[in-house]
């Protein structure tokens, strides 16, 4: 049995149905694998409601800056001279 180095260790994406495409060095031969450590690319409940919360708190402050901005912008053109 072939031992692999540590520094051979690589990381893979595996497709729609869960497999990983090794190779072709690895052609006709016996391999073993090891799940070292599975990452999701899907946010968990918690991320998502961590970050709604952020959201929805920014929204709400760049609503009142622009209804500032905006006051100010209507009111700049009511001043402005008629040709």
């Amino acid at each position: 049995m072939t031992k692999v180095d540590a520094k051979d260790l690589r990381t893979n994406e595996t497709d729609d149905r869960g497999r990983i495409y090794l190779g072709t060095e690895y052609a006709n031969k016996r391999v073993t694998v090891a799940v070292v450590e599975v990452e999701s690319d899907h946010p968990d409940e918690d991320e998502l409601a961590a970050a709604y919360r952020e959201a929805s708190e920014n929204s709400e402050s760049l609503a009142e800056e622009w209804a500032e901005v905006s006051d100010e912008a209507w009111s700049g053109l009511g001043q402005q001279p008629r040709p």
